[in-house]
């Protein structure tokens, strides 16, 4: 690293804390040339998977377009923000740990389906209704069937409360 006060490229490492929860490290360094210390942040950089859209093309994954979706339906439901934001950061975390290059945008639309149905059914029959297209009043019936049947299912077959 080198010094921000004269350029050289000899610096040592005094000291090193973790901060911002554990999530990046401080270290205070002093330069070999003219005695000065400074402080300097490391952080992992995490790089999300581009999205392959169904018409083949390919975009960066953007947080923001899917926090609007899930927060579209969400909309006047009893979430709590904290609630939402783990949400958010589950589907990321599981996303990334993927280690793929790129996922397909279905793929994501199922990880928001999967939290949204844990956080709240109204938001998720609302997300489902325009990320499945539904047609008619059937469509929407047979999905809050599905709904309704689903938690005594799962939780006898895997005993897992999802």
């Amino acid at each position: 690293m080198h010094c921000p006060f004269c350029g050289a490229h000899d610096t040592k490492v005094t000291d090193s804390r973790l901060v911002a929860e554990g999530d990046q490290v401080r270290r205070r360094r002093q330069c070999a040339g003219c005695g000065e210390r400074f402080t300097t942040y490391e952080t992992a950089e995490l790089v999300m998977p581009r999205v392959v859209k169904s018409d083949g093309s390919r975009e960066s994954f953007d947080e923001q377009k899917m926090r609007a979706g899930m927060a579209l339906a969400l909309e006047k439901r009893p979430v709590s923000v904290e609630s939402f934001e783990a949400a958010v950061e589950r589907i990321r975390q599981r996303l990334r740990a993927r280690g793929d290059r790129e996922v397909e945008a279905r793929a994501v639309g199922e990880e928001v389906m999967e939290a949204l149905q844990r956080l709240d059914h109204v938001a998720y029959i609302r997300f489902a209704s325009v990320y499945r297209r539904f047609q008619d009043l059937d469509e929407f019936r047979a999905e809050i069937d599905r709904l309704s049947q689903e938690p005594t299912v799962s939780s006898e077959d895997n005993g897992d409360p999802r």
